[in-house]
């Protein structure tokens, strides 16, 4: 296929592929919750399958063989069935650089070729960083179903009702999040005055052992609430993720230490964490799962429209984030 310049959509090839990993990167630096996943190991890629698949371990009460016993007595040996797995669709995300046969007459200098298509790169990645970042809050739903799904299905508001991973929660207790709710649990409105009151009551909700949760996510109330209530000792700051850029500070009650990270998105604009919500995470049990050939990568050729003298290039995506235990997982909501 001839193009207005045929040396322009080889250097836009080759220069999506090798920025495709320090896109993967910036992706996971750009978002708390991502930062932290990566931190733990928990970026973890699919090698192929048509569903990604999440081990989980259970009890359930009808098979369960512990038991206390006494000298010679029988032992129960019947089978147990405590592992099982949670399944999750690969979902597609896909960014488009177009450049038509004018501009490439234009710009068909080496250098100015280049700078416009760094523009044109920069541009597209940082509306696929934007739309994963915004996406793995939301339930999954959105755009026909085709979203990742995010925390508002793995935490949900109503954990007792739905199907997440292909495991009915109505079925499966043990598949349901924990929720607090400020009115019906606290017993009034959140403010400043009470919020580390509730977190304290919300953390014992999510600990198990050692597990407890280490990342608290707030949208933009409550991210204001508890920063006032934190104004007399505001040197309590996560020095680690400021240094990165996340708006953070470290959160110590209930026995545990988190960090407490604002992810509210801009008004009007991005819509990351849900109004008035926060989410309790122990992200030892969530995992960001790319596909290890479409992490970030050029989808296929140059496509030429049939009746336009111009060319795209599509920069690729597939996964999904998943999690294999809900229910250490807190959602606070009013």
């Amino acid at each position: 296929m001839a193009y207005a310049n045929s040396s322009y959509s080889d250097i836009l090839a080759t220069t999506i592929e090798s920025r495709s990993r320090e896109l993967a990167d910036n992706v996971t630096n750009n978002n708390a919750l991502l930062f932290r996943l990566r931190e733990r190991g928990n970026v973890r890629p699919v090698s192929g399958g048509s569903v990604i698949l999440e081990e989980i371990m259970y009890t359930d009460a009808a098979t369960t063989n512990v038991n206390s016993y006494s000298g010679y007595e029988a032992l129960n040996i019947a089978p147990n069935s405590p592992i099982s797995a949670a399944q999750f669709n690969l979902k597609q995300y896909a960014a488009a650089v177009t450049i038509s046969g004018l501009e490439m007459l234009q710009n068909s200098g080496r250098e100015r070729m280049i700078d416009l298509m760094e523009a044109r790169l920069k541009v597209a990645e940082a509306q696929l960083q934007n739309r994963i970042a915004t996406d793995i809050y939301g339930s999954g739903t959105g755009n026909g179903g085709k979203n990742i799904d995010g925390l508002t299905d793995a935490v949900a508001v109503s954990p007792g009702s739905g199907t997440y991973g292909g495991i009915n929660r109505a079925t499966w207790s043990f598949w349901q999040n924990q929720v607090f709710d400020f009115t019906t649990d606290g017993g009034a409105v959140v403010s400043a005055s009470n919020i580390q009151n509730y977190l304290n009551r919300a953390t014992a909700l999510a600990i198990r052992n050692n597990d407890a949760p280490d990342l608290i996510v707030f949208d933009n109330v409550l991210w204001g609430l508890f920063t006032s209530s934190m104004q007399a000792i505001q040197r309590v700051t996560n020095e680690r993720m400021a240094g990165l850029g996340f708006a953070s500070m470290k959160y110590y009650g209930g026995g545990v230490a988190a960090d407490v990270v604002l992810d509210g998105g801009l008004t009007g604009g991005d819509t990351h964490v849900p109004s008035t919500t926060g989410f309790l995470l122990n992200t030892k049990y969530i995992h960001f799962r790319p596909h290890r050939d479409r992490n970030f990568v050029p989808i296929g050729g140059e496509r030429q429209s049939v009746n336009q003298d111009a060319i795209v290039k599509l920069i690729g995506w597939a996964g999904n984030m998943t999690c294999s235990s809900p229910r250490l997982q807190v959602r606070m909501k009013d």
